[in-house]
């Protein structure tokens, strides 16, 4: 009985070492994780959502799962319905300075920066100001928009004027910026604060080759819609998004791109699928990004 005594004891203390063992080897991965992020966020790199991704819910709600995903940025699509105490009221830029001012300050008490918004578009010129006051007292960094040719002009001086860079984005055909090189022909020359919001799923349905669009753009990239998408199949109406690293983007080969090409700015994830629970999915891509940014690292 004292030899089971003893053995019982042994038996006790070989499970709590290997629970312990477990929990330190959990401890050590989300170090790990949390580590490459920090290390991708010093080299000029930062996951942000776009908050169309969450576009069926309100944008509090949308701040909520940007939050449980561990996501510190975010660009917000014009027109998501607020929710909470502004109700049916919609991001804009017909919000007054007080809601920007609370919408700003919500966000910031999850420790999220609102860092763009967009895309944008317009047909009448006097809303370009507008939009660019929006991102001013909302201390955004860029605004993703697809301006008109015939903007351009003052679209430059707007965002010369109030330091706000300015990321086209390339919806497809037809979008007057759907292949790189008519966004080339449209800024070359023009200030540096402006350049793409690449959306690399849109490039491949349209059949360009993203890595190549990419590397066409070089140091233009402000940000991009970063994504995976399914194979083109004959019984599918769209190639819709999918986890990254399981679909035809080659997401590794476009992260190891955008480091040869030297680019800094912010990867916002765009998950376009899944749209009732789509946040597991997610952090799935999150997972995938890490692993890749290993190798980087």
């Amino acid at each position: 009985m004292k030899h089971l005594h003893y053995l019982v004891i042994f038996c006790l203390a070989c499970l709590f070492a290997a629970c312990a063992n477990k929990k330190n080897a959990a401890d050590a991965t989300t170090l790990s994780a949390d580590t490459i992020q920090l290390k991708a966020e010093e080299y000029g790199w930062r996951l942000s959502m776009q908050s169309y991704t969450f576009h069926k819910f309100t944008l509090v709600e949308a701040l909520d799962k940007t939050d449980s995903l561990g996501i510190k940025y975010i660009e917000v699509f014009p027109g998501h319905r607020l929710g909470g105490k502004w109700g049916d009221k919609v991001f804009g830029i017909d919000l007054t300075s007080e809601e920007r001012a609370e919408v700003k300050q919500l966000a910031e008490s999850k420790g999220i920066k609102i860092v763009s918004t967009g895309v944008f578009t317009t047909n009448n010129s006097e809303d370009w100001e507008k939009l660019f006051i929006l991102a001013k007292e909302m201390d955004m960094e860029f605004v993703s928009c697809e301006p008109a040719y015939a903007d351009w002009d003052l679209v430059e001086a707007l965002a010369v004027q109030y330091g706000i860079k300015v990321a086209v984005h390339n919806h497809p055909q037809p979008s007057a910026y759907w292949n790189p090189d008519l966004l080339l022909n449209e800024i070359s020359g023009r200030s540096e604060l402006i350049g793409s919001c690449a959306d690399v799923g849109h490039w491949r349905r349209e059949g360009l080759d993203q890595i190549e669009c990419l590397k066409k753009l070089t140091n233009r990239i402000i940000s991009l819609h970063f994504k995976d998408i399914a194979a083109k199949t004959d019984d599918a109406s769209e190639q819709h998004d999918v986890i990254w690293g399981t679909g035809i983007l080659d997401v590794a080969g476009m992260i190891n791109t955008l480091k040869e090409i030297g680019f800094k700015g912010v990867y916002t994830i765009e998950y376009e699928y899944n749209w009732d629970n789509s946040v597991p999915d997610i952090r799935q891509c999150i997972d995938y990004y890490d692993q890749v940014l290993t190798g980087l690292f």
